[in-house]
């Protein structure tokens, strides 16, 4: 017989809290946010000065999605692939 356990809490109470990180954990954090942060300004400024004809579907939406969808970079990757003419 196993004695593994299976944890049955809800998932917020499995989030580790920002003491309970390892310093690297922590600096990976902070990196990957630094640079979803980069990509997602990057975009944003790209689609300030592109025209609107230069661009694939409503500026509106791209402006509106970029910074509020959690995408971890895949969202800015897929307005500059994408999005652009």
């Amino acid at each position: 017989m196993s004695t593994e356990t299976i944890d049955t809490r809800p998932t917020s109470k499995l989030k580790q809290k920002w003491r309970a990180l390892t310093p690297t954990q922590r600096k990976l954090l902070v990196a990957a946010s630094a640079l979803d942060t980069a990509a997602k300004t990057a975009a944003l400024v790209d689609l300030a000065r592109r025209p609107a004809e230069a661009v694939r579907g409503p500026k509106w939406l791209w402006a509106g999605a970029l910074p509020v969808v959690n995408s971890a970079g895949v969202l800015p990757a897929a307005y500059f692939v994408f999005g652009r003419r």
